[in-house]
């Protein structure tokens, strides 16, 4: 046929015109969905910003606990969806030490369940984060416990370092003096010593508050190498010269003597006692080169 009604029959069949309509029916009621459920605020489990939801979790779990004076956290968004949180739990002063024990099994607990949140429990001036296992967790309260009835300790850290199927600890300590120090580092590094070794311990530091004076720190390497040599040269010049400054590692040694006194003197005794770090060996004048 020709004239005006020849065209119908290329018009849209009428199942493709049902689904055009469809469609627009569907878009109109997904679309607003979509908005809504991005619009709705995520928990810890699946927030945009995991890190803040589980550090705003943490604190709230955790609030009004007994003998929990304060809250602090940081949170990693690191990726969308994606993050970590780390919650430290403030004892309240003289906490007794069954109290902190109580608050570190339950803190343990926690991050069994929640594997994106480092816990830590702050108690007499000593940090130490809980991790899930619990004999890791039952050494490292028994070394806070030691570290706390010293008189020689001012403060410390004790954090997990694991790596991977490694486990490790990195401790840093800081006492009341040089003699306090030295007698802190030689206890935890020594089997029968007061504090003894904690199982793992990758990298120990102990050392003297800033602006002491003698100030000193003693510091293992990242693989618990041990600063022994370092040590004997600190000694041999210590027992001669008034010292100002130490920094005794296990591959290097930095000795500032007192203004006036030999420190050509000071350098031979040093390396007398350290011959296998040769130029590692540095001693100096206060105040000079």
């Amino acid at each position: 046929m020709t004239g005006r009604f020849q065209s119908r029959s290329t018009w849209p069949a009428l199942p493709a015109l049902k689904e055009i309509a469809l469609r627009k029916n569907t878009l109109r009621w997904l679309i607003p969905a979509i908005v809504s459920v991005l619009a709705v605020p995520l928990s810890g489990g699946c927030a945009i910003d995991k890190g803040t939801a589980l550090a705003a979790d943490f604190e709230e779990d955790w609030a009004g606990t007994a003998n929990v004076a304060r809250i602090h956290t940081t949170k990693n968004n690191t990726l969308p969806f994606s993050g970590t949180a780390t919650g430290v739990l403030v004892l309240e002063e003289d906490t007794p030490a069954d109290v902190v024990s109580e608050r570190t099994n339950e803190l343990r607990g926690y991050v069994a369940r929640h594997a994106n949140v480092t816990g830590r429990i702050t108690a007499d001036g000593i940090t130490f984060t809980v991790v899930a296992d619990e004999e890791r967790t039952r050494e490292v309260l028994t070394l806070w416990q030691s570290l706390a009835a010293d008189d020689q300790v001012v403060n410390g850290d004790v954090d997990d370092v694991s790596r991977k199927e490694t486990d490790g600890w990195r401790a840093k300590v800081t006492a009341v003096d040089a003699t306090g120090a030295m007698a802190v580092f030689n206890d935890m590094v020594s089997d029968g010593g007061r504090h003894g070794p904690l199982p793992g311990t990758s990298s120990l530091k102990v050392g003297t508050g800033r602006g002491m004076e003698p100030g000193l720190s003693i510091g293992t390497g990242i693989d618990g190498s041990l600063p022994t040599e370092a040590i004997a040269a600190y000694e041999a010049v210590v027992a001669q010269y008034p010292v100002v400054s130490a920094g005794l590692q296990h591959d290097r040694v930095s000795i500032v003597v007192a203004k006036g006194v030999d420190q050509v003197r000071a350098g031979e005794l040093a390396r007398r006692a350290a011959p296998n770090l040769g130029a590692a060996v540095k001693v100096r004048s206060d105040g000079g080169a």
